[in-house]
């Protein structure tokens, strides 16, 4: 007899606590084999096709393409042995719940079959708490739920197109993001993140007063930031009006006020409110990954620049000696990460991070060079392991492979952390300097800007020259001016004088 299993979303590694589903790679009703990919998703470190451990009939898929999954909810069910071919429905359930739910647990008590072992991280690990299902909101078939008030009535609860920043022309939604306190949510709140429902705990916000912006009312951290902006705009003139109530109704009608004013624009003044045409873009993925990074890398680390002009006529030359012999042609970045790391064994300081907690510095015995890589899906820092142990044909071959990676979206999560250090070539854009920002939890980036022809003195005369724009940004607490000086001083030398990596060699 075939046993229906559930396969849920694994635990892809990192740290990584959701994912979402970019293309769903079988359908209902298909057979799928031991370890064959089902679907991929797109985390915030990078696209990946998830394997099944089972092999049989998929009976039922869970989300939407486009949907957000935390890891430990249900992707899809399979059932396995003999008669699973009895199993095929005549239709997707995985739309609207189907026979199968997100919330059961198909084949519960049954013994499990060990399908093929640790596919993923997380295979084999104990059981995920279990997850909610979704319940589609009540009313938002008609937006005569959302209340009897009229446009630019002001009355809370008025369910006008455009009445707020997300809820323009989608029928009953109440006022975009906050319902009026006569809307209670009958069912489980539809929000995912434990981020979302602890900043919502934390405000004394209650999640069953808003109405969420994500697929199928999912509530999301933008809905609840702008009920919060919204209420300390609104709540001191609700309370002036109503005043205290031991019952907490006044909350209530700062809320209701809340949503009346964000009705008729009148809570334009806080900047929160979305002209119409206004779009908002939702920062996941990729983009939510690398603005928390860069937030996170402003807000710890005490960062300073430092550059330097260099005459980089030679280092071309050179390179084009290279290129010009038999044997695999030398790319640019790849001379530029080797005397990064020919000047990282100098100094050791910026090859290096700060434990907050132990209050120590970390000098690392390996260089695991980063560099930054603009693709489709956003900026992304590939890392060339053990880039010290590597020479110039070698780091070619690998910078090659992690950009066309990139581009592709094949990164792994491995492939895109673990970095000490990160080169960012920004002279690809066009563009002369910068002030990087560091890469946290690493000590120090190099930038290289464009090299182009310009004036110089070259041995006494002024003369034509390849020059380019070297900029160091490092972490102060692991070093002092001089030692970041020494470095840039060190790098410069070696691209106007590429003998001097001779001496390291």
């Amino acid at each position: 007899m075939a046993q229906v299993l559930e396969f849920k979303l694994p635990d892809l590694g990192e740290g990584l606590t959701e994912a979402e589903i970019v293309r769903w790679l079988v359908q209902v009703g298909d057979v799928v084999a031991v370890d064959q990919p089902v679907v991929e998703v797109e985390t915030a470190k990078a696209m990946v096709e998830v394997p099944c451990p089972y092999g049989g009939v998929v009976t039922a898929r869970f989300g939407e393409e486009g949907a957000e999954l935390p890891v430990g909810a249900p992707l899809l069910t399979v059932a396995v042995g003999e008669g699973a071919e009895g199993h095929r429905p005549a239709a997707d359930p995985g739309t609207d719940g189907g026979a199968a739910r997100a919330g059961e647990q198909p084949g519960a008590g049954e013994r499990r079959s060990e399908g093929s072992g640790n596919v993923l991280v997380g295979y084999g690990t104990s059981e995920a708490p279990a997850r909610r299902r979704r319940v589609r909101p009540q009313g938002r078939a008609s937006g005569a739920a959302a209340g009897s008030g009229t446009a630019g009535s002001g009355t809370a609860g008025s369910g006008t197109a455009g009445a707020g920043p997300s809820g323009a022309g989608v029928p009953g939604r109440a006022n975009g993001r906050v319902r009026g306190a006569a809307e209670p949510v009958d069912g489980p709140v539809p929000v995912i993140s434990p981020l979302v429902r602890r900043l919502a705990r934390e405000n004394d916000l209650d999640l069953r007063e808003l109405t969420g912006s994500g697929p199928d009312g999912l509530i999301l951290r933008a809905d609840v930031e702008y009920a919060l902006r919204a209420a300390a705009a609104q709540g001191g003139r609700a309370t002036r009006e109503a005043g205290p109530h031991p019952d907490g109704t006044v909350r209530e009608q700062a809320l209701a006020a809340t949503a009346g004013a964000a009705a008729t624009g009148s809570a334009g003044s806080t900047g929160s409110a979305v002209p119409p045409g206004d779009v908002r873009i939702p920062l996941k993925g990729v983009r939510g990954a690398v603005a928390d990074k860069l937030a996170r890398s402003r807000r710890e680390i005490p960062d300073a620049t430092c550059w330097v002009d260099a005459d980089a006529t030679e280092l071309m030359r050179a390179r084009a000696a290279m290129n010009a012999a038999s044997g695999p042609k030398i790319s640019l970045v790849a001379l530029l990460a080797r005397i990064c790391t020919a000047a990282l064994a100098r100094f050791p300081e910026l090859n290096s991070t700060v434990d907050t907690q132990a209050r120590e510095i970390v000098r690392f015995d390996h260089v695991h060079l980063g560099f930054a890589a603009q693709t489709d899906r956003g900026l992304v820092v590939p890392v060339v392991r053990d880039a010290h142990a590597r020479g110039a044909e070698a780091l070619t071959s690998e910078f090659a492979r992690l950009t066309e990676a990139a581009r592709a979206g094949r990164l792994t999560p491995g492939e895109l952390t673990g970095g000490t250090f990160t080169l960012n070539n920004y002279g690809v854009f066009g563009v002369d300097g910068s002030t990087p920002i560091v890469n946290h939890p690493e000590a120090a980036m190099l930038g290289v800007g464009r090299i182009v022809p310009k004036p110089w003195v070259h041995e006494g005369e002024l003369a034509v020259r390849q020059v380019v724009q070297l900029s160091l940004t490092f972490d102060h607490r692991v070093c002092d001016g001089g030692t970041a000086g020494g470095f840039l001083r060190y790098v410069a030398d070696c691209v106007e004088q590429p003998a001097v990596l001779l001496r390291t060699l």
